[in-house]
């Protein structure tokens, strides 16, 4: 099956059907909303986010599911369905706690929904019970968390009947991530909006520098038509190592720096790009240390891989595109510093499968890291014939490397999905 085929309805309706019949069986009958929503991965561009650059993201055929119902006290109450766990706490006494693990998503949207003034008071809201399902675990870092919360942002506009509008809903999961998370340094915006909006057969193009008033033109629906590709997700198991903190190179002095080195661009996408001249560019980096000289260069390089990647899509160019993400993976290991060797070496691999001599020019297989972390989760995008070798690759790796891989193929799903039962 064609990895960049869309429409998985009856999947999402399937799965909310299920979750409502365990939401039934745990907490009893009564009205009940329930809400799928996609996981999500990024193709590239997601560390350009405090610069104003873009993101591509593609929500997958992988999803979570939440249900929610009013009690008669205070009460908020939770339940994993996959796992057995539960979670309760009061509202009165609504706070993070760590022991609380995949439920603090849930308080958080709560929180975020009365800090946003959305609903004006705590006490204004109902005890809750929850269910949550997903089809990916929580720890694999691709886009889990964020669905989840979209998830219960939806459900409980629908079983409250708030009517928010979708600018309310962002802001409400905003709000919970700043301050009930204290996710000060985090960006979660092109994972909102991938979550929400997303369309099968498509990628989401985030627009970092729209988010702020949310408008149509802070995302765009970019449609993929390359015919036989299939892509999959790849779990490399490798211990997460944080080898520098991402938020150094968050500060006022290196925004104007790259602030100063993009060129108005009437023919590129968003209007602008960076400045290509190598001796412009270090004059005004030369004088930073090296690692985050290095770091915003990445930045710089990712801008444009975005760039070339949305022009060959456009266009339904694969090659041009495949190099697009084969360099970004690059600028991460090279400049950026977040790749380790079991990834690289698994992309590496998968290269080299194509057998033609100018493979680096008209690539047949493309891939790149992504997921949370430094180093675990990778993308492949190749034809159905490649996908044996590529196999017999992820298990030459785990004999090396002593990992299992987890890998699934994956489609461009819709958005969340709202029902009542």
């Amino acid at each position: 099956m064609p990895g960049f085929a869309g429409g998985n309805s009856a999947k999402v309706s399937a799965l909310a059907n299920r979750v409502a019949a365990a939401h039934s069986g745990e907490y009893g009958t009564g009205e009940v909303a329930v809400a799928v929503a996609p996981g999500r991965f990024h193709l590239m561009g997601e560390h350009t986010w405090y610069f104003g650059g873009k993101t591509l993201s593609m929500a997958i055929d992988r999803y979570v599911c939440v249900s929610a119902s009013v009690r008669g006290d205070d009460l908020l109450r939770f339940k994993y369905v996959d796992t057995g766990e539960s979670k309760k706490i009061n509202l009165s006494a609504l706070r993070f706690r760590k022991e609380d693990k995949w439920a603090n998503a849930i308080k958080c949207v709560i929180f975020g929904f009365v800090s946003a003034h959305v609903i004006e008071r705590i006490e204004d809201i109902p005890g809750m019970d929850f269910c949550v399902s997903s089809e990916i675990q929580p720890s694999s870092g691709l886009g889990i968390t964020t669905a989840m919360k979209v998830c219960a942002a939806y459900a409980i506009n629908s079983l409250l009947s708030l009517e928010c509008s979708d600018s309310e809903i962002l802001a409400a999961i905003d709000r919970g991530n700043v301050e009930f998370l204290k996710e000060k340094n985090e960006n979660h915006f092109a994972e909102n909006v991938t979550a929400m909006f997303s369309e099968p057969g498509a990628l989401v193009l985030t627009d970092h520098s729209k988010s702020v008033p949310f408008s149509s033109s802070s995302f765009g629906i970019m449609g993929v038509g390359f015919e036989g590709k299939n892509v999959l997700l790849v779990d490399a198991k490798v211990p997460r190592v944080s080898v520098w903190n991402e938020s150094s190179v968050m500060s006022g002095e290196y925004y104007d720096a790259l602030a100063s080195l993009r060129i108005e661009r009437s023919d590129v996408l968003g209007g602008w790009t960076y400045e290509d001249d190598r001796s412009e560019v270090n004059a005004v980096l030369s004088s930073m240390p090296e690692d985050i000289r290095r770091h915003l260069y990445a930045v710089m390089t990712e801008h444009r891989c975005v760039l070339d990647a949305c022009s060959a899509l456009s266009r339904n160019d694969y090659a041009s595109f495949a190099r697009s993400v084969n360099a970004s993976h690059e600028a991460m290991t090279e400049l950026y510093d977040i790749s380790c060797p079991e990834i690289d070496w698994i992309l590496k691999r998968l290269v080299e499968i194509n057998p033609k001599p100018d493979r680096n020019h008209n690539p047949v297989c493309c891939g790149r890291i992504t997921g949370q972390g430094f180093g675990r989760c990778l993308y492949a995008v190749l034809d159905d014939e490649n996908i044996p070798e590529f196999n017999e690759r992820l298990y030459e790796y785990t004999k090396i490397f002593g990992f299992k891989t987890s890998c699934y193929a994956v489609h461009p799903s819709a958005g969340v999905f709202v029902m009542r039962f």
